[in-house]
């Protein structure tokens, strides 16, 4: 493949060893077009720097990124995310997090480390599809940790290259989450219409226990899937 005489390699082409995350496990790498130095860096990197935003509904964001050339990367799939900690809570504790994440017809073993809080949330972020979501459990299970927290939600995922944009609905609401550079984040959120007072760095575990709803797990319920399935 060719490459453009303006740009030296890393910057232009790299394949994005990230594609699991950017394509929930798909086995096919994925090429993406770096336009800067720092969107390249943050792909190729095992760190995860994103934000969410509160929203009432997905119409006019969906309309507008297709405007700035965004191409939906992931279908709207429901996802069942498991959270597994020690009796003593050791992880959350030091604020680290241990996920088995079931999407589709595959299932996500994910370790995130200590978060890096400001504008944005940063943080280390190691993940691998697991053959046997059971066989991992019973893994998990021999080694101390234990089921802790449940939550769920639909995802829809949307890319341009250089970062995600998800739309999320879940138990206490919808959300948007942008994932990427720092720079990228930004320069995104403005184009969708909102600002810095809009970002949220909390987890959807916290944004549980901060909605008044926060007892047991966060899911939907006894309604029925058939209304659940339909787009916000």
């Amino acid at each position: 493949m060719a490459r453009p005489e303006r740009l030296e390699l890393p910057t232009c082409w790299f394949e994005a060893n990230r594609s699991i995350r950017l394509s929930y496990g798909r086995a096919t790498p994925l090429l993406y077009w770096a336009e800067d130095v720092e969107g390249w860096r943050a792909m190729k990197s095992n760190t995860e720097t994103e934000i969410k935003i509160a929203v009432t509904g997905f119409e006019r964001i969906r309309a507008r990124l297709k405007s700035l050339g965004f191409a939906r990367s992931q279908p709207r799939l429901f996802e069942a995310n498991m959270l597994f900690d020690t009796p003593g809570a050791d992880l959350r504790s030091g604020g680290r997090l241990l996920r088995v994440r079931r999407v589709g017809k595959q299932t996500i073993l994910t370790y995130k480390g200590p978060a890096e809080t400001g504008r944005h949330k940063s943080r280390e972020e190691l993940e691998i599809v697991v053959s046997d979501e059971a066989m991992c459990q019973a893994i998990l299970d021999r080694l101390g940790f234990k089921p802790t927290f449940r939550y769920e939600k639909y995802r829809t995922e949307y890319s341009d290259g250089r970062g995600v944009v998800t739309l999320d609905q879940t138990p206490i609401g919808n959300y948007l989450e942008l994932e990427g550079a720092a720079g990228w984040i930004d320069s995104t959120a403005a184009k969708l219409g909102f600002t810095e007072a809009d970002y949220i760095t909390s987890s959807y575990g916290r944004l549980y226990l901060e909605s008044g709803d926060g007892r047991g797990n966060m899911v939907f319920g006894k309604t029925p899937a058939r209304r659940l399935a339909k787009r916000p």
